[in-house]
């Protein structure tokens, strides 16, 4: 099968990627190939309420940090006439998203949620308190990601963006060139950059941080506290907290995308099923009878 290389990852980037699988804190949602959506495990706010979803061309699933004793979390699905819809938690008015227009990428953190619009600039909905959805003089944006308490932009010259909390310097990005790709987890943000490397910054207590090595990434995926990278045959790295099994793919082959949520990881195989990984306590890893999920770029 083909696998795409670090180069045309870059390609890929400034084509506003759309993520066909999310992982929330206890809820895993994905497109399938006729523009509906799946979704299984926690639904106490209605997160995984997504069935009458039609003509859906991304998803995103807000997620929260493990230790947060909450089940909060909302799911977000991009439709295919660049509006946007929403399910779940809302006491942040982080779901108040249906007037929203020409968005290309959407992502999802704890109580809020992003949207990248078709001329560059992003739009926020939700909490604000660490001033994580400050992002109304971004520009030439490409692609965004949506940690607990801070908010990461991808700009079109391969340079990053952030905003909000940094105590742990999770938005010290700004000196960071050649990215394609970026992802927020709790408290640290991944870069995936031109040559398939990958850097890190922010927390780095369970060694989610620890990236240096990495090499051949295409893609790349940030949890509460553990990251995950898509390698250009298929294969899969991770690094960091892996209390419940949630960096246990060394054996996963033939993915090609790849989503992770506070402590589990779902894989998207080349033939349209799906593989996942770590806490299953509400059921977000019953995934293994998934059929028809759609494939990157499709």
């Amino acid at each position: 099968m083909d696998f795409i290389t670090p180069n045309e990852a870059v390609l890929k980037a400034k084509q506003y990627p759309k993520n066909t699988i999310t992982a929330g804190r206890r809820h895993t949602a994905l497109l399938k190939s006729d523009g509906t959506v799946t979704a299984v495990g926690d639904n106490k706010y209605g997160q995984c309420d997504v069935s009458g979803w039609r003509n859906i061309v991304a998803v995103a699933a807000g997620n929260v940090h493990m230790a947060k004793n909450t089940g909060n979390a909302h799911t977000i699905g991009l439709k295919s006439d660049g509006t946007v819809t929403a399910v779940g938690w809302n006491k942040h008015n982080q779901c108040d998203v249906n007037d929203w227009r020409d968005i290309v990428a959407v992502a999802a953190g704890w109580c809020r949620t992003i949207g990248l619009k078709s001329d560059g600039t992003v739009v926020a909905a939700g909490r604000n308190n660490e001033g994580e959805c400050n992002v109304s003089g971004w520009h030439d944006i490409v692609a965004v990601a949506a940690g607990d308490w801070h908010t990461i932009g991808l700009k079109s010259d391969g340079t990053v963006t952030a905003a909000g909390n940094n105590r742990y310097r999770q938005c010290d990005v700004n000196g960071w060139g050649d990215i394609v790709a970026v992802a927020a987890g709790y408290l640290h943000t991944a870069l995936l950059q031109s040559d398939g490397s990958v850097a890190a910054a922010g927390w780095n207590k369970h060694n989610q941080c620890d990236l240096s090595g990495w090499r051949g990434i295409v893609a790349i995926a940030a949890g509460s506290s553990h990251t995950i990278g898509l390698k250009s045959d298929g294969t899969v790295a991770a690094a960091g907290w892996n209390e419940y099994g949630q960096c246990n793919v060394s054996d996963w082959r033939d993915i090609v995308a790849i989503a992770a949520g506070c402590a589990h990881t779902v894989g998207l195989k080349a033939d349209g099923t799906v593989v996942a990984v770590g806490d299953n306590e509400y059921g977000q890893c019953d995934v293994s009878a998934w059929r028809g999920i759609r494939l990157p770029g499709k």
